[in-house]
C-alpha cells in the first residue's frame, strides 16, 4: 500500500497464467500431449509447426489477471479490494501449480 500510494503513474496488478512449451520430434506426438492439456483444463493451448519443421506445443492455462490499481498517480481501489485480489492472484498460482 505504501509504494501504491507513492506511484505517479498507472499501476496494474498482473498475474500471467502457468505456459509450458514442448518440442514434439512428430506431430502425432504433439497432437496427443494438446489432446490431453485441453483435457486437463489448459484451454489456451496450441500447436505450432515453424517453417524448419519444428513442432512445438505450447500448454497454457486461462487463469491470467489484470486489473488497474491507480491511474495517473491516484489510488482507484480500496485496500480491502487489494487485498481481495491477491487473495484471488494467489489461488489462481494455487490452480497453475
Amino acid at each position: 500500500m505504501t509504494a501504491l500510494e507513492k506511484a505517479t503513474g498507472d499501476v496494474v496488478l498482473k498475474f500471467e497464467p502457468f505456459v509450458l512449451h514442448v518440442l514434439c520430434q512428430e506431430l502425432q506426438d504433439a497432437q496427443l500431449l494438446h489432446s490431453v492439456a485441453v483435457n486437463s483444463g489448459f484451454r489456451n493451448s496450441g500447436i505450432t509447426v515453424g517453417k524448419g519443421g519444428k513442432i512445438m506445443v505450447a500448454v497454457r492455462s486461462t487463469h491470467c489477471l489484470e486489473v488497474p490499481l491507480s491511474h495517473r498517480g491516484k489510488l482507484m481501489v480500496s485496500e480491502e479490494y487489494i487485498e481481495f485480489l491477491i487473495h484471488i492472484a494467489n489461488q489462481k498460482m494455487e490452480e497453475n501449480i
